[in-house]
């Protein structure tokens, strides 16, 4: 994978991490929404990477709709 590339990666991923975070200090009580798909996936690792060395602690609200897309 070309440098540019991974560079931008990881800058999102650094931005993701902010966002969790700021959501986590500024309201009472966050959840975050959550499925079985690949995106859920991504944002529940994030997440946890966010809170670390601490515990993930926004309670999960799963939701499915019965739907596949894609």
């Amino acid at each position: 994978m070309d440098q540019k590339r991974l560079t931008h990666l990881r800058q999102l991923e650094a931005e993701s991490i902010h966002i969790i975070r700021e959501v986590a200090a500024e309201f009472a009580n966050p959840v975050m929404l959550c499925s079985s798909g690949n995106a859920s996936s991504v944002m529940l690792r994030r997440a946890r990477m966010a809170c670390y060395p601490g515990t993930f602690r926004f309670p999960l609200v799963r939701g499915e709709s019965g739907w596949l897309v894609g």
